[in-house]
């Protein structure tokens, strides 16, 4: 099946593609949502002007919208945007969101178009080993929540940080895949990447048990 992959940079989108792949599906496009607001329902706001780099990291075309990120009015916005593609169906990386999975699933029904959501439902200890088994180079580019503090932003997920979260989960029932929005995470490499990113500028605002890690500056190496 033809596809298009909503993508924002993040691990939950990046992952659904490779498995979409790995099922026998071809991606042919990826499709970003840029919301002018940073408390979208639905669409990842830190650092999505990187999935330009992403698409060309992965060398695959790559179509963005903007959207006022208003709630309802933004799915108008992304229907508009996938009814103009010709694919067969859409993957997304939903693992337990319900609000996100029915919405993206209804616009595909009234499009004739598949819903594919590879992690749905799936146990997130087992998406977060899958991730870093795969060798998958994922930074953690914003903090929502209690536990989560500064020294998390720029944070890789390893082994040992997947420990840490693990131990978030039973204090304060973090979402060990940030699902609640308890954070936001950037892939800058993969067994799916033709290329990496690196970063070279970054700035970092936190505050009130929030921040963010916003990319200035970042560019595209060959992989050894």
């Amino acid at each position: 099946m033809r596809l298009a992959a909503l993508v924002t940079g993040g691990k939950d989108s990046i992952l659904s593609l490779y498995r979409a792949q790995k099922m026998g599906h071809t991606v042919d496009v990826l499709a970003t949502m840029i919301s002018e607001r940073d408390d979208s329902y639905m669409f990842h706001f830190p650092n999505i002007h990187l999935t330009d780099h992403i698409s060309r990291a992965l060398e695959i075309p790559l179509v963005t919208a903007q959207t006022s990120g208003i709630k309802e009015k933004e799915l108008e916005d992304l229907k508009k945007l996938l009814s103009s593609l010709n694919v067969d169906g859409v993957v997304s990386g939903a693992i337990q969101s319900s609000y996100q999975k029915e919405r993206i699933g209804k616009i595909c029904a009234q499009l004739g178009l598949e819903s594919i959501t590879p992690l749905w439902n799936e146990n997130p200890l087992k998406i977060m080993e899958e991730l870093i088994n795969l060798n998958f180079k994922v930074i953690i580019v914003g903090v929502y929540a209690y536990g989560l503090d500064k020294s998390w932003l720029e944070k890789e997920i390893t082994l040992e940080s997947l420990q840490e979260l693990i131990e978030l989960n039973k204090q304060y029932q973090i979402s060990l895949v940030g699902e609640g929005g308890e954070y936001e995470s950037l892939v800058l490499d993969g067994p799916i990447f033709k290329k990496r990113l690196e970063l070279i500028r970054t700035a970092i605002c936190y505050e009130n048990n929030r921040g963010v890690l916003t990319i200035k500056e970042a560019k595209l190496v060959d992989k050894n």
